[in-house]
């Protein structure tokens, strides 16, 4: 079939970001909100994005014009009738997220993609608030949505090979790195990226270390450009802790910190301060606590078969911006030492060591 025109129901920050990246690739865009004002705020960020994208020399006057012309806006479901691809990008809630698809499915055309950008739930369960779930699928999109390149193209149970062909195609043709993955919470990056914020909040409630002493403890062990509580404050608190608690049927081990969700419910940043410097005996605790936060749910991802170790570690350096990924660090620390770091989690929430543990040193084969 092929996508020139897509509608997306959401325009906050993905939905918004979405928008941009597509029409900067020559796509026809149609933005639905309910709010006006939120409508009007999304032209505004397109016309600054691709306004600031001629001041730097990376795109023409006239092509800026034409892409912010390739935004449209709507108050009216109707309007989005005539899309090849139909993206949800409300706020991540099961009920709200379902409640829009059951109203775009009437609207949608039969043989049109319906997508939602969920960043943890299960797309088979949404699927069930479709009308043609063949053709529904995930397209989880990373923030900067106009930015990052990494989008997860989630199959549900449901979900035809066309519809994943076409995807794949799409995210492609817009720029985009589409990593497919298998249906599970949190998905392939996620899965991992979530409880590696959360324990760094579990760190603090333990004693072991200052929000800006974490961050740097973090861009040590994993060669992140920024730490998890500057990344947070960027994404919000409130954003992470609900991710994370979409993660609870997992097990206690995805449980939100105490840090975490007092942040996250007064919608508070963290507060970084000033970091005092480096001291091994203080700093290797977190480390150690960071990296088997991060590499147990890779495991246990891995056991699940949600994603192949290149594609975790893909999605890993080009969303999450990691030097060092998750798989390719497991295989250099060789297997006795990852044991060793992830065992104390392990035992802490109750859950048994994964079998993939045994494959940690070959995992990149």
């Amino acid at each position: 079939m092929g996508v020139s025109k897509i509608g997306i129901l959401g325009a906050g920050t993905m939905g918004s970001g979405i928008a941009i990246a597509s029409a900067a690739r020559g796509i026809a865009v149609t933005l639905y909100d309910v709010t006006e004002s939120q409508l009007a705020k999304a032209k505004g960020e397109a016309a600054t994005f691709f306004g600031r994208a001629v001041d730097k020399g990376r795109m023409s006057a006239a092509d800026s014009d034409a892409a912010q012309a390739r935004v449209a806006t709507s108050g009216a479901l109707q309007d989005l009738a005539e899309a090849d691809l139909l993206i949800e990008a409300v706020f991540e809630d099961f009920d709200l997220k379902a409640r829009t698809l059951e109203a775009l499915s009437p609207v949608a055309r039969p043989d049109a993609l319906i997508a939602t950008n969920t960043s943890c739930l299960k797309v088979s369960d949404l699927a069930q608030h479709v009308a043609a779930p063949e053709r529904f699928l995930g397209l989880h999109y990373f923030s900067p949505a106009q930015i990052n390149p990494l989008v997860e193209v989630v199959r549900g149970d449901a979900t035809g090979d066309a519809t994943i062909a076409e995807a794949l195609a799409f995210c492609e043709a817009t720029g985009k790195k589409p990593l497919l993955c298998k249906d599970h919470f949190g998905f392939a990056v996620n899965r991992f990226f979530c409880p590696y914020t959360n324990e760094a909040s579990r760190c603090v409630d333990d004693g072991l270390g200052t929000p800006v002493q974490i961050d740097r403890v973090a861009q040590e062990a994993l060669g992140v450009a920024a730490g998890p509580f500057f990344v947070q404050n960027i994404i919000k608190p409130r954003i992470n802790l609900h991710a994370v608690r979409n993660l609870k049927p997992l097990g206690p081990f995805y449980a939100p910190a105490d840090y975490l969700t007092k942040a996250g419910e007064a919608e508070e940043s963290f507060d970084l301060g000033t970091d005092p410097g480096p001291d091994p005996t203080r700093d290797r605790p977190i480390a150690e606590r960071l990296l088997g936060a991060t590499f147990l749910p890779v495991l246990e991802e891995l056991d699940e078969d949600v994603a192949g170790p290149g594609d975790i570690d893909m999605g890993a350096e080009v969303a999450l911006r990691f030097g060092r990924q998750p798989c390719e660090l497991m295989d250099s620390l060789g297997r006795a030492e990852v044991e060793r770091l992830v065992r104390p989690l392990a035992e802490r929430y109750g859950v048994a060591l994964p079998e993939s543990l045994a494959r940690v040193g070959s995992l990149r084969g």
